[in-house]
């Protein structure tokens, strides 16, 4: 009888650690360098010339994202950073500066997830909350808070079984109206392609 249960508690030992390892890699997190690359789309300012048109620069960012996977092929995704300060210019001046935090919340579909290459798309939401703005010398100001469709498509090299590589693109809709004296006075369309290569450690 003790043999018995013996192998009765092993055998349950044994699958409870099985199920314990397969929950313990539903978590993954990435660090990556992104490059954001702004599209400058931006309708000409109120009084001025058509070629007068806000423009924000471009740059490159830090950025960690915290994927949860519910099954092997779905999981969501967000993603982080601190606040990224964009310079502002007008016909080629500088006119100021302002800082964005951009949180992004995507959902994934993953295409063959034993593979040692591994691609993904997904679609979410971003949100994105403007301060600092600093605009002609105080003269003029942005609407705060932005929300807009994000898509993404990105792909994971396995390198062992908790590392890999990753290379992701994101298309962001971001857009915020110029106010000169409390009066919308342009819109600025950001709307950035974000190009991301990073590596990824999965827990």
């Amino acid at each position: 009888m003790k043999a018995m249960l013996k192998h009765v508690l092993a055998a349950v030992l044994a699958v409870a650690g099985s199920q314990a390892l397969a929950q313990d890699t539903n978590w993954l997190v990435r660090a990556r360098a992104v490059h954001i690359d702004t599209a400058n789309e931006s309708s000409p300012l109120a009084g001025a010339g058509a070629a007068d048109r806000i423009h924000v620069s471009t740059k490159t960012i830090p950025e960690l994202d915290v994927s949860y996977f519910f099954t092997p092929n779905l999981a969501a995704e967000l993603i982080l950073t601190y606040p990224q300060k964009h310079d502002v210019t007008l016909d080629g001046q500088r006119i100021g500066s302002f800082r964005h935090l951009p949180p992004t919340l995507t959902a994934q579909y993953h295409f063959a997830p034993q593979a040692s290459v591994r691609p993904y798309v997904g679609a979410g939401i971003n949100y994105t909350r403007i301060s600092r703005v600093k605009l002609l010398d105080g003269a003029a100001d942005l609407e705060k808070d932005s929300w807009g469709l994000a898509l993404q498509a990105g792909v994971d090299v396995k390198l062992d079984a908790r590392w890999s590589l990753n290379l992701d693109v994101k298309k962001v809709k971001l857009r915020s109206d110029v106010l000169l004296g409390g009066a919308r006075a342009s819109e600025v369309r950001v709307d950035p392609l974000l190009v991301g290569v990073g590596v990824g450690y999965r827990f």
